[in-house]
């Protein structure tokens, strides 16, 4: 299984020939965001996007009709009218304890503790996503610590776990480095991969690439004390790194 970071929640799975894309943010500016490095190219031949929640920094419209609008696209449960009135014609959703199969892939919806909102739309719930092919991955979208991710734990290869923000500060429903960590220790994961750090800020804030690896560095360091047997993989934007499954560790 490979794992490719392409910034923000932005992760491309490659797991049994299946090549899935979470969240995509794939533009220099999002809102009033920016972009703090050149934006990827969109990548191609993807079979379906997970989408988490609907907030304009994961439910990006311009960066999905980069993929064309007849993608696959799993979304939470109310989110589809949103995505089908902008036409895209292939959406499928779910809610916290789904299945579906994406080629040889299953995908299961999990819980994410996350107030997810999205101006005169309205709510949604918020998902994670455990994929489960050669490997199980397992992404959190935004999600604050919630006691029941040690019900999604036992068996994981790898979790893609957010550890920062954009902004000044980060609101409830969401995990910085401590929040991070703590989350590992209820999963329990072979690896985990720090994401949703470093890729967008606010105008005006600073850009120096020692304070925006803050986070990724801080969750590395918590993650040593406090699990030491899991792996942490630590991307740069564009950076790749392949997860055996567990009976290949060797």
């Amino acid at each position: 299984m490979r794992l490719t970071w392409l910034g923000h929640s932005t992760v491309l799975i490659e797991d049994g020939g299946v090549r899935l894309l979470t969240d995509p943010a794939l533009r220099a500016r999002i809102g009033h965001l920016r972009r703090n490095s050149p934006p990827p190219a969109p990548p191609a031949d993807i079979d379906a996007v997970l989408l988490s929640h609907v907030h304009y920094d994961h439910l990006d419209l311009p960066s999905l009709r980069t993929l064309g609008r007849d993608r696959l696209l799993l979304a939470p449960r109310g989110a589809g009218s949103l995505l089908r009135r902008k036409g895209f014609s292939a959406v499928e959703e779910l809610l916290p304890g789904e299945r579906t199969s994406v080629g040889g892939v299953t995908v299961r919806a999990t819980h994410a503790d996350h107030d997810a909102q999205r101006s005169l739309f309205g709510k949604t719930p918020a998902l994670g996503f455990v994929v489960e092919g050669e490997t199980r991955t397992y992404f959190a979208g935004d999600t604050g610590v919630f006691p029941e991710m040690a019900e999604i734990g036992p068996g994981l290869d790898v979790a893609l776990l957010p550890v920062a923000g954009w902004g000044r500060r980060l609101p409830p429903g969401h995990l910085d480095p401590a929040g991070a960590a703590e989350a590992l220790g209820l999963l329990r994961p072979r690896a985990a991969v720090p994401i949703h750090w470093g890729t967008y800020r606010q105008v005006g804030m600073s850009s120096d690439p020692e304070r925006v690896r803050g986070p990724a560095e801080e969750f590395l360091r918590l993650a040593g004390e406090q699990t030491p047997d899991v792996r942490v993989i630590l991307l740069a934007v564009g950076e790749s790194a392949e997860v055996a499954a567990a009976g290949h560790r060797g």
